[in-house]
C-alpha cells in the first residue's frame, strides 16, 4: 500500500513513448536496452536489470537506460539506488528533462533529505511553465519540505514501546485494533504460505490474530482461526466498542462486488462467525477498504476510490438505519483532498477522527492527521500529528484507546526488525475526549434471564442520541461508551417490557478512568408493574416541565404508541419539605403536566390517568439530600392491559 503519491513515477511509459529516439548512438547499447524494456514489460525485472547494466556498460551516457534502471530499483524498494541512477541521467543531460527534477525530488523526499529535495524542486520550478508538466505537484513538494523542516525543529513527545513477544513475532504484524475496555487487541499477521519452503517474505498470507489482556499484560497471541481466517487475505479491520462485531477488508474474493470489499463477522462466545460481505450500497464495483466503526456500531467510515471523490482514495461515511446502511457520503473538502486519504479511525468519543493523508501538508508520503467534529456536524481542518510521529515514511493504521492518552500503530522503524506493533503516549494536543464506559447485563426482573434490548444514551443538553446499541441476545451483556463532560439520559427497552430510565452526569469531569458496572432489570408489561421516569425534571417548587424532560417524555410517547392496548397511571411524588397540602397539590399538578404533554403529542386521554401522592409514598429517607431527591419523582404504572 506504500505508494509514492507525488512522484507519478511512470518512467517506463515515458521511456516507451520516445519513438525510438535514444540518447545513445551505440547499437549494442540500444539492443540491450530494448531487450531490457521487453523483459520489464514481461515483469522479469531481474533479467531486465542485468540487460540495462550491460547497456550502460556499452554506453556510460545512455540516459534512458539509467531512467528505466531507476524505475526497477524503485519498484523493488531500493530507493537509494533509484535516486543514484536517476540523478546520473540528469547529470548527463541537465536540460533535456526538466520534469526529471520533480521526479527525482519525489524520490529524495522519501528518504527525508529535505534540503536536497528543495534544491531539486527549485531547479524544476526555474524552468518556464510551458516546458514542464505537473508544476502544481512541484509546488506541493516544496510546501511539504518547508513544513517538514519546521516540524523537525519543533518535535512532539514520542516514545514508542514495542508490545513484546506476546503480540509480535519474526513476521510482520500490522493494523492493530482495540476494544474500548482495552481487554482485546486484534491485529493482522503476514505469514508465509509455506514456511518450510523458506519463502518469506515473498509469498505472504494475511490472517487475524488477537491477544487478551490480564493483569495489565498482553497474553500470548491467538490465531482467530476459521471461519474468519481463510486461504484469502484478511486485514485492515475495526471492532465495535464491545469487541463483538468485526469489520474488515478483503480483496479479489468470489463474492466481492469490486476489487476490495468490506466484510463483517460476529464474535460467538468461542470464535468468530463466517464473514459476510456488507453488500450494496457500502460496497461497489470499485474498492472499499480500511473501515472504522463508531463505538455503537451505527456509523461506518472507510476509504474508497468510487466516483464522486476528491482524489484517488477518499474517506466516506455510511449510517446504519435499522438493518440497512445508507448510501455512502463523501466527507468533503474538510477531510479529503486530490491526494490520497485512507486508514480512518473514529475514536469512541465519536467526534475525533484520525486518518492518513498525502494531500495535506506533511513530511512526504502519507502522514497521520486528526480532525474534530463541530456542533454543526462539520469537520475541523485536519492537524498534522507532528514529527517524529510522522516521518518521511508512509504512516498508516493508528488506533487510540478510549481514554485518549495512548495510541497503537505498526512500524518497521526499529533497525533489524520486521513490522511490529507499538504503543506510545499521545501528545495532549492530539488527544480526543476522554471516554469511560459502562457495562453490565440486561435481564428479566422475575427470572433473571438475559434479554436482547436496545440501549440509548442521549445527551440531555442537545437531546441527540449519542450512542445506540443492542445488548447481546441470550446473555443480555452490553458495553457502552461514555464520553466525558456531558449529562446523559439512559433508556433501555425490550419488546414486551417496561423501559428502564436513568440519568447521570459527567459534566466537568475529565479524568474518570474506572468503568461503571450497571445491571439493568426490566419488568414485563403486566398490571401493577411500574418504572420511575428518572429523566423528567421540573423547575424548583413548580409543575413547569424543564425542556430537558422532552427526551424522556418522547420515550414514554413511543412506548405508548408501541403498546396501544395498555392504560397507565402517571403519578407525582414529593419529599417532605413543605406542608402536606402543598406537596399534595404540587404532585397532582406535576402528574397533570406530564399527561398534558402526552395528550398534546397525540396520546388518547383515556389511556392516561394522573395521580398525586405528595410525600406519602417515599422510597428513601427524607433526611439526606440524596434521599429527598429520590423521593421527588414521577412514576409510570400499568393499571390496565387492554383498556380498548
Amino acid at each position: 500500500m506504500k505508494k509514492a503519491w507525488l512522484i507519478i513515477f511512470l518512467l517506463a511509459l515515458e521511456v516507451c513513448s520516445i519513438a525510438q529516439q535514444y540518447s545513445s548512438g551505440s547499437k549494442k547499447a540500444i539492443k540491450r536496452f530494448e531487450e531490457a524494456r521487453t523483459l520489464f514489460q514481461a515483469r522479469d525485472d531481474a533479467s531486465a536489470e542485468q540487460a540495462l547494466l550491460k547497456a550502460i556498460k556499452a554506453d556510460r551516457h545512455f540516459v534512458e537506460a539509467y531512467q528505466l534502471l531507476a524505475q526497477i530499483c524503485y519498484d523493488h524498494g531500493r530507493v537509494e539506488d533509484a535516486i543514484g541512477h536517476y540523478a546520473t541521467s540528469l547529470e548527463i543531460d541537465p536540460k533535456g528533462n526538466p520534469d526529471g527534477y520533480r521526479l527525482l525530488a519525489g524520490l529524495t523526499i522519501l528518504t527525508g533529505d529535505y534540503t536536497r529535495t528543495l534544491e531539486l524542486i527549485d531547479k524544476f520550478l526555474s524552468f518556464p511553465p510551458e516546458e514542464v508538466r505537473m508544476r502544481d505537484a512541484g509546488v506541493t513538494i516544496k510546501e511539504n519540505c518547508h513544513f517538514a523542516l519546521k516540524a523537525m525543529e519543533q518535535p512532539v513527545p514520542f516514545h514508542p514501546e514495542n508490545l513484546g513477544d506476546s503480540v509480535n513475532s519474526a513476521y510482520n504484524e500490522v493494523w492493530p485494533s482495540l476494544s474500548v475496555d482495552e481487554s482485546m487487541l486484534m491485529f493482522t499477521v503476514m505469514l508465509p504460505r509455506n514456511p518450510e519452503a523458506g519463502e518469506y517474505p515473498l509469498n505472504l498470507h494475511e490472517d487475524f490474530f488477537y491477544s487478551l489482556k490480564s493483569e495489565n499484560k498482553w497474553n500470548g497471541r491467538i490465531n482467530a482461526g476459521v471461519p474468519l481466517n481463510t486461504p484469502d487475505n484478511e486485514g485492515a479491520h475495526t471492532m465495535t466498542a464491545d469487541g463483538r462485531l468485526l469489520y474488515f477488508t478483503a480483496c479479489n474474493r468470489r463474492d466481492g462486488k469490486g476489487q476490495c470489499d468490506l466484510y463483517i463477522s460476529r464474535w460467538e462466545s468461542v470464535n468468530w462467525s463466517a464473514p459476510v460481505n456488507l453488500g450494496l450500497p457500502v460496497n461497489s464495483r470499485y474498492s472499499e477498504k480500511h473501515p472504522t466503526i463508531s463505538a455503537d456500531g451505527r456509523v461506518l467510515y472507510f476509504s474508497s476510490d468510487r466516483p464522486g471523490g476528491k482524489g484517488s482514495y477518499d474517506i466516506w461515511v455510511s449510517t446504519k438505519t435499522g438493518n440497512q446502511w445508507t448510501d455512502p457520503v463523501n466527507l468533503g473538502d474538510s477531510i479529503n483532498t486530490p491526494g490520497l486519504e485512507q486508514s480512518p479511525f473514529i475514536h469512541p468519543d465519536q467526534q475525533t477522527l484520525f486518518f492518513s493523508s498525502a494531500g495535506w501538508p506533511g513530511m512526504g508520503q502519507g502522514d497521520l492527521f486528526v480532525s474534530r467534529l463541530a456542533p454543526d456536524h462539520s469537520w475541523s481542518t485536519p492537524t498534522n500529528l507532528g514529527y517524529p510521529i510522522n516521518t518521511c515514511n508512509d504512516e498508516l493504521g493508528l488506533t487510540v484507546n478510549a481514554r485518549g492518552d495512548r495510541a497503537y500503530f505498526a512500524s518497521d522503524r526499529q533497525s533489524g526488525k520486521d513490522t511490529d506493533i507499538y504503543t506510545f503516549e499521545l501528545p495532549p494536543a492530539a488527544r480526543p475526549v476522554l471516554v469511560s464506559y459502562m457495562k453490565g447485563r440486561v435481564y428479566d426482573s422475575r427470572n433473571m434471564k438475559g434479554l436482547k434490548s436496545v440501549l440509548q444514551l442521549i445527551d440531555l443538553e442537545t437531546e441527540e442520541t449519542v450512542m445506540e446499541m443492542e445488548s447481546e441476545a441470550g446473555e443480555g451483556d452490553y458495553l457502552i461508551s461514555l464520553p466525558t463532560d456531558r449529562a446523559y439520559a439512559l433508556n433501555v427497552s425490550a419488546e414486551g417490557y417496561l423501559f428502564y430510565s436513568d440519568h447521570f452526569s459527567f459534566k466537568g469531569e475529565h479524568s474518570r478512568r474506572d468503568p461503571f458496572r450497571r445491571d439493568i432489570p426490566l419488568d414485563r408489561i403486566i398490571v401493577g408493574s411500574s418504572v420511575v421516569l428518572n429523566n423528567v425534571f421540573f423547575k424548583t417548587d413548580s409543575h413547569e416541565l424543564q425542556s430537558v424532560s422532552e427526551v424522556e417524555l418522547n420515550k414514554v410517547y413511543e412506548f405508548l404508541q408501541n403498546n396501544p392496548s395498555i392504560a397507565i397511571e402517571i403519578s407525582g411524588h414529593t419529599d417532605n419539605t413543605g406542608s402536606a397540602g402543598h406537596n399534595q397539590k404540587l404532585s397532582e399538578q406535576r402528574a397533570r403536566s406530564v399527561v398534558n404533554y402526552l395528550v398534546d403529542m397525540g396520546i388518547d386521554i383515556e389511556q392516561l390517568k394522573p395521580a398525586g401522592y405528595g410525600d406519602r409514598k417515599p422510597v428513601a429517607d427524607n433526611i439526606s439530600e440524596e434521599g429527598r431527591a429520590k423521593n421527588r419523582r414521577t412514576e409510570l404504572k400499568i393499571i390496565e392491559k387492554s383498556y380498548l
